[in-house]
């Protein structure tokens, strides 16, 4: 989908999807995140010797940037660790070009950009499709971008392709009409979140006089003006090739490319007018922004009360943004930074986040806390006001600074291990300070930073008089649910579902291309096992100095049991609160001072562990894990503590249409008793008892559960030692525990249930049934047919007629979610209320037209070929391999899977599709659930 960027922690990382989308909804569902040895003074201030031992060669030593004669900055570079290219387009347009009246047109080009151009009238997500490549778009306040990331040999077709939709778009009435409706539909989704609707009037009241105080997306009311003529303006006055910075980062020669970029790009007119790039409010020069003396209050529909705090700070450019940044870690990063420790941990709130954004004419540092339950957001105001004058009087030890700073830094580093990354990374740097090397100058700042450069810009910018304080207050709401109803009859909308653009059609526009991919080096997992059972997978990378780190456990939500749920993520989230050697804080200050990573997530089916780290701080992860695992105390005023955080976000997920609508269809599905049923509740969640955590701990955390995946920078004998040394003591006793899952029937018709939730904008569906699980022989010719159904949600048959065609949502997809023990098929959409009946009966119709007359050989191959495309592209992340090396392991795959798994996709049949298709969708026999707005109850969901 596309989406509006943010920005998050260390400066310029760029959050591809908006801050406020909707996420994709998963049935696995996810939830939050010996004795120590002395640390020497040389482990300890690492953060110094970091950037000239590891970034040069991470992030700028072999780009090569070349400006053609048209005015288009290319940026390239070269990285052979995979097949794989990215490349990117960054337009320098964004919110920061607009003005009340014409608020959010950038965003509204942003997705008419995909709807076709003069050479190529077809929807441009058909074609990287096509490609199989991983292509996608966001805007944010000081650029545009454009990204996709494909094998090697499918390069020049998307160079072709954005060459093509940077001169020639087509943007007329009816694409505008469809586009727009989506994008209010995409609106809407953010209006759902109180967070936003705080945000967005804070911001307004710091920068009333610039766009930085606009919502980068647009407001309902602007979008709803906006003609024709006016996006086609603003697309011939910004997007043109000396407007633009094309990134390619990835396996290509570098001199080749460049002249496939001269002849792609190089005929492309430069645009006549170029003073249209000024910011409209920011004519004058310089930005004035607002301090309101009272705090802004929004007492609304919610369920969670909120506290923002916005201080003004300086562009990107200026020489205090990395202290900036190094005060943000100390002050909210891990549970012992300041703010934690004075809102968090005294039980004010349930969550402290800040973030120092900095952008090309300004910036600011936000603070936002979620209050704790029953908690004043007055006192957490005033509480937050002391701990930072706090921190200015008293000053922060060399210690905290030194901590802060290794973290940023491995941050930073972590966070550019894939092309994709590595890509947005220097498109960023160079649209918003003129700069590819921005982030190498601001990291080799960042080590220079000494405890009273944070006391000056906490002295400087921290002030009382500057900042803008928002309070949300909820009232009262109610969720009401509409009853289980039989559909009596099928609503008809008028419309042909048919297929939009044959194959055929996709075929005719797609740029010239090699479809034969490329060998991808069969490079396999060292697999060994322990006496105790544990089994570890074993994969060097040395294409970063870094270590990804996966891991499963077999204790999962489905133990729970029903008067307790919650318990098995109570056990999760509580591991690394404390163990017999050390207590939760020493366990923080571990990692932090390495700046390293190690979650747990638990699941349905099990529990995923993620831990990153530099290469040389892996015995640091092990011997954690292996710590928390082992021997993990779960102390009474922690447990009590996360009891009540865990309350909290339970009220504020009640509070949003996609958990509530995601709940319900699960237990519509899923009948009580079933493994899948049981959802934590309030009750629940206060039964649960220290003794129940610790013996479902001793009951379900096995060394015969468990399986651990690395990949990265180490040596493979070095490393199965100190597992070995770690991990082999580690003992239980008799068997695992097993679970029987019952045979779940179909549901006998159409059953519709409509939660309500007041306040909202934007209603979201769940439509679905039992699906088949990992082991079924229809497994690949399932994905296959996803794929066609609603795999993409520009390409696909679903995507193509309600979003594209019609314009009913932001954002459809189907799944076929797969465990060892269960399935479940489903499509999840978000629309405006207005059209989500029919955007129900075209999604029925179209799956009763693909059950009763199949798919076409032709989108059978095309969809294979993206499958397969996309799967290759995805082993080039080493945090998507490591799980595919992970998972695999869990199902008990053969350990050639991870190469073998394209093979099997390449021999599924046009014909064993259509048996899935006739066999695995059934339009009259499914669960509709629909929570959003109360308007939705007055409609009948078919």
């Amino acid at each position: 989908m596309y989406g509006f960027s943010r920005f998050y922690k260390y400066p310029l990382p760029l959050l591809i999807l908006s801050l406020w989308l909707v996420a994709v909804f998963l049935l696995s569902e996810q939830s939050a995140n010996s004795q120590h040895p002395a640390i020497s003074n040389k482990e300890k201030y690492q953060s110094t010797f970091l950037v000239k031992r590891i970034m040069p060669s991470t992030l700028t030593e072999n780009v090569r940037k070349t400006v053609l004669e048209n005015g288009l900055t290319v940026l390239t570079k070269e990285v052979h660790t995979a097949p794989v290219v990215t490349v990117q387009v960054w337009y320098k347009v964004g919110s920061r070009n607009e003005e009340p009246g014409v608020n959010g047109i950038a965003h509204q080009l942003e997705h008419l950009m995909f709807k076709g151009t003069q050479n190529r009238p077809i929807q441009f997500g058909r074609l990287f499709s096509a490609l199989g490549s991983d292509s996608n778009a966001f805007t944010s306040y000081d650029q545009t971008a454009y990204y996709g990331t494909v094998e090697r040999n499918k390069l020049k077709a998307l160079l072709v392709l954005e060459a093509d939709r940077m001169q020639n778009s087509q943007i007329e009435p009816e694409q505008l009409a469809s586009e727009k409706r989506v994008v209010i539909s995409e609106l809407q989704g953010y209006e759902n979140s109180p967070e936003y609707r705080l945000n967005r009037a804070v911001m307004q009241a710091v920068f009333p006089n610039h766009a930085y105080g606009l919502p980068v997306g647009g407001t309902k009311a602007d979008v709803e003006k906006f003609e024709v003529e006016q996006v086609q303006k603003y697309y011939r006055n910004f997007y043109s090739p000396d407007n633009a910075v094309l990134v390619i980062v990835g396996d290509f020669q570098t001199g080749n490319t460049l002249e496939t970029i001269k002849e792609v790009f190089g005929k492309l007119p430069k645009r006549q007018d170029s003073a249209a790039v000024a910011s409209p409010r920011a004519a004058a020069g310089v930005i004035s922004p607002s301090s309101p003396s009272s705090p802004i209050v929004l007492r609304e529909p919610g369920a969670g009360r909120l506290l923002q705090v916005v201080y003004p700070l300086p562009d990107a450019n200026q020489p205090d943004v990395p202290t900036l940044d190094v005060m943000d870690y100390i002050f909210t990063e891990g549970r012992n930074s300041r703010l934690y420790q004075a809102l968090v941990e005294s039980g004010l709130a349930s969550e402290v986040t800040a973030s120092v954004t900095s952008l090309r004419e300004s910036g600011w540092y936000e603070v936002l806390v979620t209050a704790g339950s029953k908690q004043d957001l007055k006192k957490i105001d005033s509480v937050l006001s002391s701990a930072i004058a706090n921190v200015a009087e008293k000053g922060v030890t060399t210690e905290e600074v030194e901590r802060a700073k290794t973290q940023l830094t491995a941050d930073v580093i972590l966070s550019n291990r894939d092309i994709t990354s590595q890509a947005m990374r220097l498109g960023n740097d160079e649209t918003t300070v003129g700069d590819y090397r921005y982030t190498e100058r601001y990291l080799t700042a960042v080590s220079l930073v000494k405890p009273t450069d944070v006391v000056a810009v906490i002295n400087k910018y921290l002030t009382k008089e500057s900042r803008t304080v928002g309070f949300f207050e909820p009232t009262q709401k109610q969720i009401t649910g509409v009853g289980d109803k039989p559909d009596s009859a099928q609503t008809t909308e008028n419309f042909s579902p048919g297929v939009p653009v044959l194959p055929s059609e996709v075929s005719k526009y797609l740029p010239p291309v090699d479809l034969a991919t490329d060998a991808i080096a069969q490079v396999l997992p060292q697999e060994f096992k322990l006496t105790n059972g544990l089994r570890i997978l074993l994969l060097p990378d040395r294409s970063t100095p870094t270590v990804t780190l996966s891991g499963y456990i077999q204790a999962g939500t489905e133990f729970d049991p029903e008067e307790r749920a919650g318990l098995a993520a109570f056990v999760a989230d509580n591991l690394l609160n404390g163990t017999k050697s050390k207590d939760v804080l020493t366990i923080a200050k571990i990692l932090a001072e390495r700046g390293a990573s190690l979650n747990f997530e638990v699941h349905r089916e099990g529990v995923h562990i993620e831990g990153d780290s530099l290469a040389g701080d892996l015995p640091v992860i092990l011997e954690i894990l292996a710590d928390v695992v082992k021997n993990s105390t779960f102390p009474a005023q922690e447990l009590e503590l996360h009891r009540q955080q865990t309350l909290t976000d339970l009220q504020l997920e009640l509070d949003e249409p996609s958990e509530v609508a995601r709940r319900i269809f699960v237990q519509s599905i899923y009948p009580k008793k079933h493994p899948l049923h049981t959802f934590p509740t309030e009750e629940s969640l206060q039964q649960i008892q220290r003794q129940d955590v610790i013996d479902f701990k001793a009951k379900h955390y096995r060394p015969d559960t468990t399986v651990l995946a690395l990949v990265g920078d180490f040596d493979l004998d070095k490393v199965r030692s100190l597992i070995q040394n770690e991990f082999g003591n580690w003992q239980v006793s008799g068997q695992a525990p097993t679970l029987k899952y019952p045979p779940v029937s179909m549901p006998q018709k159409i059953v519709s249930v409509n939660p309500v939730l007041p306040g909202k904008a934007q209603a979201v569906t769940y439509m679905g049934y039992t699906g088949i699980n990992r082991y079924d022989p229809r497994f690949h010719a399932a994905l296959v047919l996803n794929q066609i159904l609603g795999g993409d949600t520009l390409s696909s048959r679903l995507g193509a007629e309600v979003r594209d065609r019609q314009g009913l949502s932001y954002g459809i997809y189907s799944y076929f979610h797969t465990g060892k023990n269960a399935g479940t098929f489903l499509i999840e959409m978000q629309t405006s209320p207005e059209d989500s009946s029919k955007a129900i009966a075209s999604t029925r119709q179209i799956l009763q037209q693909i059950h009763e007359q199949g798919v076409t050989a032709l989108e059978v191959e095309t969809a294979k070929r993206t499958l397969i495309s996309n799967y290759n592209v995805s082993l080039a992340n080493p945090e998507e391999l490591t799980d595919r090396i992970l998972m695999n392991e869990v199902y008990g795959l053969d350990k050639v899977e991870l190469h073998s798994f394209t093979d099997k996709l390449q021999k599924v049949t046009f014909e064993q599709v259509n048996q899935a298709a006739r066999e695995l969708l059934h339009p009259d026999k499914i669960v509709v659930v629909t929570a959003g707005p109360s308007v939705l109850a007055e409609k009948s969901i078919r």
